[in-house]
């Protein structure tokens, strides 16, 4: 890890790695690492390391971004929200994810076609490499295509009504990942979801940002004419509950009932970790300090 740049910080222990992503928030996360296993040095720092409660973490940067223990509550919420919420999705678009955890989920489906950009080979190479339960083979199905491309500059040159859900699976809104949080960005995604599709996106820890998540709300309305937020709990990403956008041109989607979701999983024999039909209902009811946000 680079000392100062979100990894290790100057004064802490060398067996802790401590993510400093926060730090505006007066806020730091740290893990111990009990062994590190690798390295890579590129475009962006990546590390994977072992903790014995997380198992194997990785880091981009210096921010966790993954761990083996707890991948699936966030890949699930990610994955099956959208896709259960829609009922029939055929084609299903993946920004970011190089980790493999949400296409994984997305292939428990019946869809035509994902198609998942990532930015760094990379990241794709090192997880199947050091954390192949992630993926868990999602790279080897034929539905799924990977393009290694700018993620936002995918989205500008893609045919209009392509995509029946888009998953943007970003990194935090900095460097290259402030990109796919753009008022430009999210206009271009709506263009190509097709008639009743779904975006969804990772919308930050609304307890620690929530003056940013009151103007990412009023950026995803300025393109979307139905915009809600669900929450997931995370133990990796701490600082409250993480909260997830869900924009629409179909207002009823966020409000798929119990029966129905529950008829759709029991059709795929989908059995979550996380990700019930109950656990989804009840993901939109916002305490009152996150609605406060998003009703400004």
């Amino acid at each position: 890890m680079k000392p100062g740049e979100g990894g290790r910080s100057a004064s802490s222990d060398p067996q802790w790695i401590t993510e400093t992503v926060a730090d505006a928030a007066g806020f730091r996360t740290a893990l111990s690492a009990d062994r590190v296993v690798r390295e890579v040095a590129g475009e962006q720092h990546l590390a994977v390391f072992e903790n014995r409660s997380f198992g194997r973490v990785l880091t981009l940067d210096g921010a966790i971004q993954v761990t083996t223990g707890d991948e699936f509550v966030y890949h699930e919420m990610m994955a099956h929200v959208p896709l259960m919420a829609h009922g029939a999705a055929a084609y299903v678009l993946i920004l970011g994810g190089g980790d493999g955890g949400v296409a994984r989920e997305v292939l428990r489906h019946p869809v035509a076609g994902v198609t998942l950009v990532e930015i760094d080979r990379a990241v794709v190479d090192l997880m199947v490499a050091e954390m192949p339960s992630v993926s868990a083979g999602a790279f080897d199905d034929p539905r799924l295509t990977l393009a290694i491309a700018d993620g936002a500059d995918f989205v500008d040159g893609a045919a209009e009504a392509s995509f029946d859900v888009i998953i943007v699976d970003a990194p935090d809104p900095v460097g290259a990942g402030a990109a796919l949080f753009t008022g430009a960005f999210y206009a271009a995604c709506r263009r190509i979801l097709r008639p009743g599709g779904v975006m969804v996106c990772q919308s930050g820890m609304p307890f620690l940002s929530g003056d940013w998540l009151a103007g990412h709300a009023q950026t995803l309305r300025a393109s979307f004419a139905d915009v809600a937020f669900y929450l997931s709990v995370v133990p990796s990403y701490t600082g409250g509950p993480m909260a997830h956008a869900f924009a629409t041109s179909d207002s009823a989607l966020k409000d798929a009932p119990a029966h129905l979701l529950a008829a759709r999983a029991s059709s795929l024999r989908l059995a979550g970790r996380y990700w019930t039909p109950a656990i989804h209902r009840a993901a939109f009811v916002l305490p009152p300090y996150i609605a406060a946000h998003i009703t400004r």
